[in-house]
């Protein structure tokens, strides 16, 4: 999350964004898809094309401001500032550490599960950003963070980054220095502080504490989270139509001349007029007294009756059968 100011100039570097994106997914065997939306839709909204104008809201309505939402219960801020950013540069490096932090979980986790996930620590990391700023007011501190505008991602990415590191158990590089991974987060929240400018403090911590709150009901819990749950069944839902018109246009499985098909079960004349042959369980129409396949002869029963007086007949005996039934 970036304090508000006034929005750079272009630099050229969503282009330079576009191509870093487009080499990494090129060499991905599985495309991560919900990580490729989270990009589109941060880009189009800093971009704001013409056709969206009426549909993306300005940044003055969506501005992260405690004292606005709660006092208007906006939520629209609260949702929606996360996806805005003030400049080229603020935008390009949040998409970065997007980028790489979404392909691994996503990977690692599945899409739906990790759909889910964004919208928990999107959820969780405003709401204690919020309330960190409703409770430093009550202490009367000197910074006015109740007040403040703010922006961006970041307070997202930095949930994200409490979640990767807690897969991991090794050390993290933070600027070259080597840190442990529980505690990279926390390192990365000073030095950004201490060398950016303009950064949000309270949004960056309220993204931290939304991470850990989110690995911890994430161990106690071992199912699968009501929201994931909720999500797969709307994909299903929304899937169900193509299925259905997948499953109505599939090509039937044909036989070897066509009327019939070999392999399955049991034996015998089925209701709808086929028998299958013991020999070489091929399925054969209910008016042929022999197998089309093999030359078996069906009797009366539907079981075909062999002329050797053995139960199973040699393999090198139906092919020869075969041969000689398609020579005709």
């Amino acid at each position: 999350m970036v304090r508000r100011s006034v929005r750079g100039a272009s630099n050229g570097m969503i282009p330079l964004l576009l191509l870093h994106a487009g080499n990494e997914y090129r060499r991905l065997e599985r495309k991560p898809p919900v990580t490729a939306a989270l990009l589109a839709a941060n880009t189009l909204i800093y971009l704001r094309p013409a056709f969206l104008n009426h549909i993306i809201p300005p940044i003055d309505d969506v501005w992260f401001n405690a004292y606005l939402i709660l006092n208007n219960y906006d939520l629209k801020r609260f949702f929606l500032s996360a996806f805005y950013h003030l400049s080229e540069s603020h935008l390009f490096y949040n998409m970065l550490s997007l980028l790489w932090k979404g392909i691994q979980l996503e990977s690692s986790m599945g899409s739906t599960e990790f759909a889910s996930m964004i919208a928990v620590l999107l959820g969780l990391s405003q709401g204690i950003t919020l309330l960190l700023a409703k409770s430093l007011l009550f202490f009367n501190y000197e910074r006015a963070y109740y007040y403040e505008y703010a922006a961006g991602f970041s307070g997202v990415l930095f949930a994200m980054k409490v979640v990767l590191n807690s897969q991991s158990g090794s050390h993290s590089n933070i600027y070259g220095v080597p840190v442990p991974a529980k505690y990279a987060a926390w390192a990365e929240l000073i030095i950004i502080q201490l060398l950016v400018p303009g950064v949000s403090f309270m949004g960056h911590l309220g993204g931290i504490l939304a991470g850990l709150v989110y690995v911890h009901l994430k161990g106690s819990y071992r199912g699968p989270s009501p929201l994931t749950t909720t999500v797969k069944g709307f994909t299903a839902m929304l899937g169900w139509p193509l299925r259905s018109l997948m499953r109505f246009w599939r090509p039937r499985p044909r036989g070897i001349s066509g009327r019939g098909r070999t392999g399955g079960s049991g034996p015998g004349v089925s209701e709808r007029g086929v028998w299958r042959c013991r020999a070489c369980t091929f399925d054969n129409s209910g008016w042929l007294s022999e197998c089309e396949a093999c030359g078996t002869r069906c009797s009366d029963d539907g079981l075909p009756s062999f002329e050797s007086s053995s139960s199973d007949i040699a393999l090198d005996e139906i092919r020869q059968r075969r041969i000689q039934r398609f020579d005709r």
